[in-house]
């Protein structure tokens, strides 16, 4: 049984699936048509025999009704020629000793000896007699007598033939219509499979993420489950190729942001290898500039291998008080942005709020929204904190953002119009998403009323 088993597992392993499904359809329809040619075969069978098994009890019935009423007893014979009249009936004594001189036409047994006292019930048989198929029946009649009757099975048997050449013609054609049928079944059930196998195989060719497996029309949701991972598999590929473009976009706007630092850099340490001929003042400048444009570069590396992480460490996950944070991270901007006004306001609903997470990445989240506020804030204008039990707010009574600029405010590198001018590499926002995302937040931009911007990151549900 074993080693049917693995053969099997082979065989299924070296096959495709194409014809493992064709093998499989072709099996069961085969299997469903074979099984009614045999159902059908056996049933007209017994009906066949069933009609020739009334006929005979009838002949039977009335045979015994004449000897009855003529009161002779012997054997009664007649030529097998006829099926609808008896071809042959006889009696039959219980003791061998009054057997009659004629020999019998029919044959006799001890079971027809049996029947004939009463000790086995009356039965039907099947002879050949004259070289003739022929039914028979035997039956009881009297007190010590078996009466015998048999009809021709001619037409019986040559119904059983028929039918049975004809079910087998038919199961042969069950049979071949299993195999078109399952091999029909197998190319249309796994067309989208196949071009699904042949995109896969060509984006792995060119590296081109913009290919698409081609779909039916739609059916007003009734796909089935192939159509339904085709298009899971589109989807995918759509997801893929965005990714794609994200992380060119990401490394071509790195290296335009990094470019012009970078060549300040170098500027500045040629001009630095070159000290002895600039004045002191010159140097102080050149070394100054030197280093903050290392801070900036260092900055930019730092914020773009945060933005690289798509998940916290799990190991450094813990539960993070929001309200003591959120009291730090003001506390922090207060010394930063000494003439920019903050005012925070914590519910006291929101005094025992917390978020597992890692604190680091947290207080970071929030040091880019306050910063963000407090770069755009007018001198004087305060900056609003808010922390309730469902959310932490950020405003400022700054220019604001723009209708056009609301969807791209926390792409990466991306600046508006009017901060362009002012300092910072435009990771701020992005990074600031990301981790609210990698802590099940949700971060996102409006206009203020009144004017400013309102950034609100809504805390995951509890």
């Amino acid at each position: 049984m074993s080693t049917r088993r693995r053969l099997g597992a082979r065989w299924r392993r070296r096959r495709p699936l194409r014809t493992r499904l064709a093998v499989a359809a072709s099996a069961a329809v085969a299997l469903v048509a074979v099984g009614a040619c045999v159902a059908s075969f056996f049933v007209i069978r017994y009906k066949l025999y069933q009609q020739l098994d009334q006929n005979l009890a009838q002949s039977a019935t009335l045979i015994s009704q004449q000897h009855r009423s003529e009161g002779t007893l012997g054997v009664i014979t007649g030529e097998c020629r006829f099926l609808g009249s008896p071809a042959c009936s006889q009696l039959v004594p219980a003791d061998p000793a009054e057997d009659p001189a004629k020999p019998y036409l029919l044959p006799v047994s001890q079971a027809t000896r049996q029947v004939a006292k009463g000790q086995l019930a009356p039965y039907y048989t099947n002879i050949t007699l004259a070289g003739k198929p022929v039914r028979m029946y035997t039956m009881k009649e009297g007190d010590g007598t078996a009466l015998q009757v048999a009809l021709r099975a001619d037409i019986a048997e040559r119904g059983v033939r028929q039918t049975a050449y004809l079910l087998l013609a038919v199961g042969g054609a069950g049979v071949l219509l299993a195999a078109v049928s399952g091999y029909w079944v197998s190319r249309t059930g796994l067309a989208p499979i196949t071009r699904l196998t042949a995109t896969a195989e060509r984006i792995a060719a060119t590296r081109d993420a913009r290919h698409r497996i081609e779909l039916p029309p739609g059916q007003g949701g009734r796909e089935d489950e192939v159509t339904r991972l085709a298009a899971t598999f589109n989807t995918m590929l759509g997801e893929l190729e965005e990714s794609v473009a994200a992380r060119r976009r990401l490394v071509a706007d790195a290296s335009h942001e990094l470019r012009t630092p970078l060549t300040a850099l170098r500027t500045n340490a040629e001009l630095l290898a070159r000290a002895e001929r600039l004045s002191p003042a010159q140097r102080e400048r050149a070394s100054g500039a030197l280093g903050r444009q290392l801070r900036e570069v260092t900055g930019l590396v730092n914020d773009l291998i945060e933005l690289a992480r798509d998940q916290e460490p799990q190991p450094l996950l813990e539960e993070v008080r929001l309200a003591p944070l959120v009291t730090h991270v003001v506390d922090a901007a207060r010394g930063h942005w000494p003439a920019v006004p903050f005012a925070l306001h914590v519910a006291p609903a929101a005094a025992g709020t917390s978020l597992p997470g890692v604190p680091a990445r947290l207080s970071r989240l929030l040091t880019n929204l306050i910063d963000n506020a407090a770069k755009f804030s007018p001198t004087g204008s305060p900056v609003e904190v808010t922390l309730t039990e469902r959310e932490l707010t950020v405003r400022d009574h700054g220019p604001g953002i723009a209708e056009e600029d609301l969807p791209y405010v926390f792409d990466r590198f991306y600046r508006a119009e009017k901060a362009r001018a002012l300092p910072g590499s435009g990771l701020g926002l992005a990074m600031a998403r990301q981790i609210a995302h990698a802590h099940g937040a949700d971060l996102t931009a409006e206009a203020a009323p009144g004017g400013g911007a309102l950034f609100r990151l809504t805390l995951p549900q509890r």
